[in-house]
């Protein structure tokens, strides 16, 4: 272990490890209806589900001896309302535990060791390399794009409460600590209705105003500040997405007036930040000429965000034009004083804009062919025929297309609101300016028509070619769509209508490639390997065609869904992957958790800024792997898929998930917009079954199948070829590779194969249980033999650490969700009304919210 990791983990054993302790025997005199000792008892099922699982009990047996040892309960209704009970307290003890890390998170990380911008600049001035960074700055830039994806179960209240809950830890105010207690005691934790898309929209917002906002302006007054000449005016260096209110795939939720709310609330947050920092400014800008400009900037900002209909025409380059002149009048009549205020926020104002961040709209494509035959069948710019065109002739017709069609012929849904979103986007441009809204997302994008009927509604949608300040991103998925993509962007690039919008679009093409239904479709290795392969294929085909090609990644919290280590993916890649940018979802819980601060948002921008500048500056790598090594890959993650696939086509594997795990629970759990499965039938496939709800049912399984599953296989297999020395040599020399192993140990880390080893001999399940867990031992033993450590994680003392207490606090809810599944299952099958059976399925959903917030990443 390095002195970093040392130093950090005895902070940690410090400042969190010992501080829970602490006040974790604060909670035992919370205020919690009618039970004064749910604490203590809860940690007495805690010390039982230990020992149950050694002495291997079921989940049913440690909770049934539970209650006849340590109570004297003997109503199922009083059994079941203490458990609820130790369900709300668990839930606090997480909370309790995420302030204390999130309060100690500059003792534990060094913030300005690798991968800061502090070790990023020193590099730079040593090298001599301050004009490569000038140059690689022209365009170089990160995207993060918040997505409101149903993995976030604290309500807004409760995300204010870890805030406040975090100062007084650090501050270490006992008084202050208690009252916060006290109120997380009485704040529900549970939504009683499923939110909006509004509201998604406005608990993200949330973030943006309180931490974004702050880090960004940060790290840009650094930059700004070590290299006044690398920071241009045209390339922001950050930029912020946002898919609330605008991703309407699979959500009947979201429409244009969504759409058209959602930007509004953006600008009235970015604008009310500018307000609030003016206001700051006039206490310390109170000298003659400067005050006058500031009181008028601090009127107009004012009237757009306070005074209904009087939303102005302001524009980004007004407020800038004012502090421009308020930092001229400082330099040459006020010594400076004070300039770096202004400066900072010009800064953010740069990053901003008027939009604060770009909100993206997300269609799958099947709607689109669905929408244009209508269109066509109203006469709205398309011939009448276009429904029984060949893919060519419609592709003819679409780009040659030109009307404005009226979204009012159209009865209310789908189709209209379709036509109402191009008119929306429009709208928004102009308040929001042009970045406030110019991508426009395909999933399930499997031809070149897909991406020319997004074209071609635009064009019937009262927009012209020339002015068409949009651009289509296709989004390819599925291991089949990633093998495809080259030949559908070679068609596009083809195309001399797509071809000449690209011009007008400085040659760029934005591509999504998502990792979750990748890792649903074949399994863990082959997902990244197939990601891997397409963007070398589409970095190529792009180059020839004089295209700079930006790879989008969707990827969510886990490993199993593209999440984990992930600035050493972008630190890893040659010269065979584009890196112009590095755009990447950050989905869910990885909003709180890995930017839920100041700090932790600052320190893991700068990991990916550092990943993406130092990659070009300092390594010299042509590609990220040779040939040799490409080969071995590739025989790994098609043995692993095989494996995968083995598992997968078992007859009972749907079955299994749906009566083993929270699965069916999902929908029920009102944490987000949208429904948990693609189509409304009732029979559950694994097609229509999103890849949210299908990699956190395995996550709350303990079994995290999605993270690691082939992956032993596939070692054992070229083991057996004699070819374990060449995979141990590419995990020396490759960071991609070895970071998917490193995320392959955080996914089985998170597993505890005894929750559920009472199915081992299970008539039904038994057979895919003792698969998982083999394939599970099977991988953990080449994962030893390969690292050459005895325990997962051996590389990160911290967050194995973080990691073992996390689940050490929620034991007992897998244990009592486990146990309350089986009670479902067994009055399914004996087909009796026993009414506590609602009670029970309230119960594992209940269970989902303590397990998933602790997990950080596990969904």
């Amino acid at each position: 272990m390095d002195h970093q990791s040392n130093r950090g983990l005895q902070q940690f054993k410090n400042f969190v490890g010992i501080k829970f302790q602490l006040y974790n025997s604060l909670f035992t005199s919370l205020p919690f209806h009618r039970i004064e000792k749910t604490g203590i008892l809860l940690s007495l099922l805690l010390t039982n589900c230990e020992d149950g699982y050694k002495k291997k009990q079921s989940p049913s047996e440690i909770i049934e001896e539970f209650f006849l040892k340590q109570t004297t309960y003997t109503n199922e209704e009083d059994k079941l309302d203490l458990l609820f009970r130790f369900v709300q307290y668990a839930e606090r003890q997480v909370v309790l535990f995420d302030a204390l890390e999130d309060a100690s998170f500059r003792e534990i990380n060094d913030v300005n060791g690798i991968g800061s911008l502090k070790h990023l600049e020193s590099e730079i001035v040593q090298n001599k390399k301050e004009a490569a960074l000038e140059q690689k700055l022209k365009n170089f830039s990160i995207r993060l794009v918040l997505t409101a994806h149903p993995t976030q179960f604290y309500p807004g209240s409760v995300l204010g409460i870890i805030n406040d809950l975090s100062k007084a830890l650090n501050e270490n105010n006992a008084g202050l600590i208690n009252m916060y207690l006290q109120q997380l005691g009485k704040t529900p934790f549970f939504k009683k209705q499923k939110p909006t898309p509004y509201d998604e929209a406005i608990s993200l917002l949330w973030y943006l105003e309180n931490v974004f906002y702050n880090a960004s302006g940060r790290i840009m007054s650094f930059l700004r500040n070590q290299f006044p000449h690398a920071v241009s005016a045209t390339n922001p260096v950050i930029n912020m997405g946002f898919w609330p209110g605008g991703d309407r795939d699979g959500n009947p939720n979201v429409t244009a007036e969504t759409t058209e709310r959602v930007a509004e609330a953006l600008r009235g947050g970015i604008i009310k930040c500018y307000y609030l920092e003016v206001r700051r400014l006039k206490r310390r800008l109170t000298f003659q000429g400067v005050d006058t400009i500031l009181s008028d900037l601090e009127k107009q900002l004012y009237n757009n965000i306070f005074i209904p209909g009087q939303r102005t025409d302001l524009k980004s380059e007004d407020i800038l034009t004012a502090l421009n002149r308020i930092r001229e009048i400082l330099i040459y009549q006020h010594n400076s004083l004070f300039l770096h205020l202004v400066e900072s926020l010009i800064s953010k104002v740069y990053v901003f804009g008027l939009h604060f961040a770009s909100l993206d709209v997300r269609q799958e494509s099947s709607v689109h062919g669905t929408v244009l035959d209508a269109i066509a069948e109203k006469g709205q710019g398309l011939p009448a025929n276009y429904a029984g065109m060949s893919d060519d002739e419609k592709m003819s017709a679409l780009v040659s297309a030109s009307a404005s069609a009226d979204p009012n012929l159209f009865e209310a849904g789908l189709i209209r609101d379709a036509i109402e979103s191009i008119y929306a986007i429009a709208k928004i441009q102009q308040y929001n300016g042009t970045v406030g809204c110019n991508r426009y997302i395909i999933s399930q994008c499997n031809s070149a028509l897909n991406v020319l009927e997004v074209f071609g509604l635009f064009m019937v949608g009262g927009w012209k070619k020339e002015d068409l300040t949009i651009d289509i991103v296709p989004l390819f998925e599925t291991v089949e769509d990633l093998q495809q993509a080259g030949g559908i962007m070679t068609t596009l690039y083809e195309n001399d209508v797509y071809g000449s919008h690209l011009k007008k679009r400085n040659n760029k093409q934005t591509i999504m490639l998502g990792f979750s239904d990748g890792t649903k479709d074949g399994g863990y290795l082959m997902a990244n390997w197939s990601i891997y392969k397409a963007k070398e294929e589409l970095t190529r085909i792009s180059a020839e065609h004089g295209i700079d090609v930006v790879f989008f990644d969707g990827r969510g919290g886990p490993p199993a869904r593209g999440g984990g280590k992930t600035h050493k993916f972008y630190a890893s890649m040659g010269k065979n992957i584009s890196n112009k940018e590095i755009q990447l979802t950050i989905q869910g819980q990885t909003v709180s958790s890995n930017f839920g601060t100041i700090d932790s948002a600052q320190f893991n921008i700068e990991q990916l800024l550092n990943a993406g500048i130092s990659n070009e500056l300092f390594s010299n790598k042509p590609v990220t792997l040779q040939p040799e090594e490409e080969q071995l890959l590739t025989e790994l993650a098609d043995e692993s898929y095989a494996s995968y696939v083995d598992l997968k086509n078992h007859p009972d594997f749907l079955n299994y998930l749906s009566h083993v795990s929270p699965l069916k629970f999902y929908a029920e759990t009102n944490i987000g917009s949208r429904p948990a499965k693609r189509s409304g039938s009732a029979r559950l496939s694994l097609r229509d079954l999103r890849a949210i709800p299908f990699v956190g049912a395995w996550s709350q399984l303990k079994q995290n199948v999605t993270g690691y599953y082939g992956v032993g296989s596939a070692m054992q297999s070229l083991d057996k070829q004699g070819k374990f020395a060449q995979i141990k040599e590419l995990y020396s020399n490759s960071l991609f590779f070895k970071t998917l192993i490193d995320n392959c140990e955080m996914a089985m880390k998170k597993c505890y194969f005894p929750l559920t080893e009472y199915l081992s001999e299970h008539p039904k399940y038994g057979e895919i249980w003792n698969k998982i867990y083999s394939e599970y031992e099977l991988t953990l033993r080449y994962l030893f033999k390969l690292s050459g450590k005895n325990e997962l994680m051996a590389d990160y003392p911290v967050e194995q650490l973080s990691v073992q207490m996390r689940e050490r606090i929620v034991l007992p809810l897998t244990t009592i969700q486990q146990f309350a599944i089986t009670r479902v299952r067994e009055i399914e099958e004996q087909m009796s009304n026993n009414p506590l059976k609602a009670t029970y399925e309230k119960l594992v959903m209940r269970c989902s919210f303590g397990i998933i917030n602790a997990g950080r990443n596990s969904a």
